[in-house]
């Protein structure tokens, strides 16, 4: 797992508000989730969805590959394509893993990466992870994704297991 990063903090865990679910937010310290948990599952996940907002405000969710580096999520993709698009204009989106049993979605604000020692650190992840090669991609964005808000769940336990994680940056 990443070493937390200068200046960042666990967040803080809670439940999540959904009283007709079974949860009550009496039950806040009992069966959350540690953060430790979302992250293991962010690093190892290798399809991941990402909701965007049109101009117009409707929604465009579409599967993309990315990477949980320095407890962030770093991805790319084409800069005509529709979620460039909308993240130019909306900067906010939200992601999930690909696995529904054992849900994470972070919530929060996208930034262009432009360091060039990111960029390549970024490269060879993606190289290693998904054995694909980066290097004829130069001119497309890189993105990374700060979370703001975090949710988790383990499906076959909902009740007892769903969490909030609200960081503090």
């Amino acid at each position: 797992m990443n070493e937390p990063a200068r200046g960042f903090s666990t967040p803080r865990a809670t439940r999540p508000y959904a009283p007709h679910y079974g949860i009550k937010a009496a039950d806040e310290g009992s069966g959350l989730l540690p953060w430790s948990w979302a992250e293991e599952r962010l690093e190892r996940c290798r399809n991941f969805y990402l909701s965007t907002a049109r101009a117009d405000g409707r929604p465009h969710v579409m599967p993309i590959w990315g990477l949980w580096l320095d407890r962030k999520f770093f991805f790319s993709s084409g800069k005509e394509s529709q979620k460039a698009k909308n993240l130019a204009s909306n900067p906010n989106c939200a992601l999930a893993t690909g696995d529904a049993d054992e849900a994470v979605i972070v919530e929060g604000t996208v930034t262009l990466v432009t360091d060039r020692d990111l960029l390549q650190r970024f490269e060879t992840a993606v190289a290693a992870k998904y054995n694909f090669e980066m290097s004829g991609y130069a001119e497309e964005p890189v993105y990374v994704l700060a979370p703001e808000k975090a949710f988790g769940l383990v499906e076959s336990d909902f009740v007892n297991s769903a969490t909030r994680w609200t960081f503090r940056n």
